[in-house]
């Protein structure tokens, strides 16, 4: 790889992700004596004080980055967000019927999942455009009784995310609005008066696979189906402090390293600015160039999954293989629509954007 020994690649992967160097180098530091205590995090007990107080930091840090509101529990949990896909309906269904807008791969695995454990509807889909942009919510076609409405805010595969969360009240819904947030958790802020819950696996912008986040409102706690298991019950995982079961203690201490080092980026805000900035550089090339495509509609397009396809696909693969050589790792897109892929979190620096580009200009020329 010709990239020079002080640098690492830029990693592109849409999950599990780029974690910040800085988080890595810490971690690395502290991977034998955490603080003095002679273990590893690994090896702590998680009913320990040493690994309380690195699990009550890491809360605390969460809460104030993302601004959740007090009402709302912060639960960490096992399983990816595909787990969410059962566990949601198990708590929040009550035994009536969920509404999902199907937008893309994910959405559409949390209907077809949900349909295990309560009557699901697609009150609206993308199906027929190829999930290349999102219905208007005033077209969405909710069910009065409805327990919960379901979106992925942000599409990892198809690329496409909600700019603005729905009002569910404006739509004549009492409903909660259930999102999957996995892969734009903490790239900008969220209107906590929209969701009744929220929930995403790390490995996407808050540290390595493992733990799953999850945020939901006090009082939809203590509705779960009988049939649900324990520690899948919202309400006993928070009465336990996430800690009904072992924790996966790594992750989240990887993840609570994240937290900060976000806030010392200057918060949720200050990488909303950041993500916008190398999204705009990214789609802008892509938009003036006869080359690449992305078939989104703009106001549609995801900040942090960035498809894209050469118009002539015979060329993929000098494409990848040049990319890697210059250390732009893991561009190819999922094996369900093809194509590249750039995934931007924020562990992504506007540099390795810039490298991208500068090669997406390079390969153009070099091809033409």
């Amino acid at each position: 790889m010709t990239v020079p020994a002080s640098t690492r690649p830029y990693n592109f992967s849409a999950g599990p992700a780029a974690i910040p160097e800085e988080v890595l180098r810490l971690a690395a530091a502290e991977m034998l004596d955490w603080h003095g205590s002679g273990m590893s995090v690994m090896e702590m007990s998680h009913r320990g004080k040493e690994f309380i107080s690195i699990y009550e930091q890491a809360e605390a840090d969460l809460r104030e980055l993302l601004a959740v509101p007090a009402h709302f529990r912060i639960l960490f949990m096992q399983g990816g967000g595909l787990a969410e896909n059962a566990i949601v309906p198990l708590n929040l269904s009550r035994g009536a019927g969920a509404d999902f807008v199907v937008t893309g791969s994910w959405s559409q695995k949390s209907f077809k999942e949900a349909q295990k454990y309560c009557p699901a509807r697609i009150a609206a889909s993308t199906q027929a455009d190829g999930h290349t942009t999102l219905p208007d919510p005033a077209s969405w076609r909710l069910e009065r009784q409805t327990a919960y409405v379901h979106i992925c805010s942000n599409e990892t595969i198809h690329g496409v995310e909600f700019q603005a969360l729905p009002d569910l009240k404006t739509l004549g819904c009492d409903a909660p609005l259930v999102i999957d947030f996995s892969s734009h958790v903490a790239s900008r802020p969220v209107d906590w008066s929209r969701v009744g819950l929220a929930f995403g696996g790390a490995q996407k912008n808050l540290g390595p696979a493992g733990v799953t986040l999850v945020v939901v409102r006090e009082d939809l706690l203590g509705h779960a189906l009988p049939a649900c298991p324990s520690a899948f019950d919202y309400q006993t995982v928070a009465d336990n402090r996430s800690m009904y079961n072992t924790p996966p203690t790594w992750a989240i201490y990887i993840a609570g390293l994240t937290f900060q080092w976000l806030k010392k980026q200057g918060g949720t805000l200050a990488m909303e600015q950041r993500n916008i900035a190398k999204a705009r550089l990214l789609y802008d090339f892509i938009d003036q160039s006869q080359f690449y495509v992305n078939k989104v509609v703009p106001s549609c397009r995801s900040r942090m999954n960035v498809p894209f396809f050469l118009r002539d696909e015979s060329r993929s693969e000098a494409f990848l293989a040049g990319a890697n050589e210059r250390g732009l790792l893991q561009l190819k897109g999922h094996k369900s629509v093809g194509g590249m892929r750039a995934s931007i979190y924020n562990a992504m620096p506007l540099a390795g954007v810039q490298a991208l580009v500068s090669y997406l200009a390079e390969f153009e020329k070099f091809q033409s």
